[in-house]
């Protein structure tokens, strides 16, 4: 038997051991299972490979660990709304609140995500409106800054914000930097030299064990949080690069959606920012303070939750709230998604939606990001065409926000896409509030959006060429893994 013979051998042997792996030994979705029973068993060697790199299973794993949060009494305060809200004795101010009780015990249920409502919510859609507003809480800062983003170029944006950050860590402001290290893998840790010499702290989520090979891909910190002085909280779409300030050429103007927070749910941001970092942490763990929680009053009147989700949870958390906002709407949905890759239980709740009456409308990027995944959201699109929604393709440039809107009384926005990355893949933090108001804000930003599309019908879809439907099938095909 020859080298050849004995090699293919065992790359079939280790094929066949990892199909039972993923059969039998990971409780996958039954279409992620076969994509990657096809990959495994048509392209053996190159489909081993990939398995490595993005088909571990993390679900159940207890990544996430900060005993100290006991000093909160949060699981106490957790367990009161719920037994409030079930006993119908919790007190909600907001009357769009009110019409979502059960989307707000969800959240208590299956995320501890607390119902803050006294906060203040300001909306960003413009990257350079967004850094100027960041850069000026930044300098204000007087006792800590924690700041974490999936991608964290060292552009002239981020060498910025990096001076800036130094600059307060010099006056003895606390400075903690946490980046993705897939997403940030261009910017090398030596950028951040000065900032750690002033006595600030920089960690990497999920950091390779070898030089420049993370077998990681998938898992990966897809949030952008910012906490400053545990008052203020910064979360949404927008990442640190000078693309979202709309200076790539190859995007454009760069269309996003972020919020600034004050109130108590900034609270909840800042346990999230805690336990990221304790998870990449090494050597700088984080111990409860009462600085990082500070009490103070607050006029503001925006009911809100702060809801997180990630591969380690049994619940797709932010999926499961999406879905029930979407089959509670009577009247709207507007959707902005630069990835739209639905599994069936959004993909069925949007169209009993559309075919009940429900004016659903989503946004999409009229150029890729990643070409599998447009091509894929294009086959995705065609059926909610066929049941009656309005798509609409963004032009001006590209379009990254994540935004939901429900009959302008409730909206969502944050890190998480309309796809199986988000729902299942990479971890992720939104905003889910219960406010007129904000959510008005919103669907009028939606619609001053329209004006800088397209409209997609479903007659225009149908006579695409048999090029753009070859494409289209196969990225549906790999669609439960990209």
């Amino acid at each position: 038997m020859d080298i050849l013979t004995v090699f293919i051998s065992i790359i079939f042997v280790l094929n066949f051991l990892m199909a039972i792996a993923v059969v039998f030994l990971e409780r996958r979705d039954p279409s992620a299972t076969w994509a990657w029973l096809l990959v495994l068993f048509f392209i053996p060697l190159v489909g081993f490979i990939l398995y490595l790199f993005i088909g571990q299973n993390l679900r159940g794993k207890r990544l996430f660990v900060w005993d100290d949060i006991n000093k909160l009494d949060f699981k106490n305060m957790i367990r009161e709304q719920l037994k409030q809200l079930e006993e119908g004795t919790f007190v909600i101010n907001n009357p769009s609140a009110l019409e979502h009780r059960d989307l707000i015990h969800l959240f208590l249920k299956n995320n501890n995500a607390l119902l803050t409502q006294d906060n203040q919510v300001d909306i960003f859609i413009d990257g350079k409106d967004k850094f100027e507003a960041l850069f000026a809480d930044i300098k204000q800062a007087k006792d800590h800054i924690h700041l974490q983003y999936y991608i964290f170029r060292d552009d002239e944006i981020g060498k910025k914000l990096i001076d800036l950050l130094t600059e307060k860590a010099k006056e003895g402001v606390k400075v903690r930097v946490l980046y993705d290290e897939m997403g940030s893998r261009r910017i090398k840790k030596r950028s951040f030299n000065k900032l750690i010499e002033a006595g600030g702290e920089v960690e990497v989520f999920f950091r390779s064990i070898i030089p420049m090979i993370n077998l990681r891909i998938n898992f990966r910190n897809h949030r952008k949080l910012v906490v400053i002085d545990g008052k203020i909280a910064y979360l949404g779409g927008f990442n640190v690069g000078d693309e979202y300030l709309g200076l790539s050429k190859k995007f454009g103007y760069w269309r996003d959606t972020h919020l600034r927070i004050v109130g108590n749910a900034v609270h909840a941001a800042q346990i999230r920012f805690i336990l990221d970092w304790n998870q990449a942490s090494y050597r700088h763990d984080i111990h409860y303070a009462a600085n990082y929680f500070p009490e103070f009053r607050h006029d503001g009147h925006i009911p809100l939750q702060i809801v997180t989700s990630g591969p380690d949870s049994e619940w797709e958390q932010i999926k499961n709230g999406y879905i029930k906002m979407i089959s509670s709407a009577k009247k709207s949905v507007f959707i902005q998604t630069p990835y739209f890759i639905p599994d069936s239980s959004i993909l069925d709740v949007l169209r009993i939606a559309s075919l009940s009456g429900v004016d659903v409308r989503v946004m999409i990027p009229n150029k890729p990001d990643h070409m599998f995944v447009y091509w894929a959201t294009y086959s995705y699109i065609g059926e909610l065409l066929k049941a009656g929604a309005k798509v609409y393709i963004y032009e001006n440039g590209f379009i990254h926000a994540k935004t939901i809107v429900v009959d302008e009384n409730a909206a969502s926005v944050g890190t998480a896409n309309i796809d199986v990355r988000s729902f299942r893949l990479n971890f992720e933090v939104n905003a889910f509030m219960y406010d007129g108001e904000i959510a008005r804000q919103l669907a009028d930003i939606f619609r001053k959006d329209m004006e800088k599309c397209r409209q997609l019908t479903y007659y225009q879809y149908l006579q695409r060429p048999l090029k753009i439907r070859f494409k289209e099938s196969i990225s549906r095909l790999l669609s439960p893994i990209l």
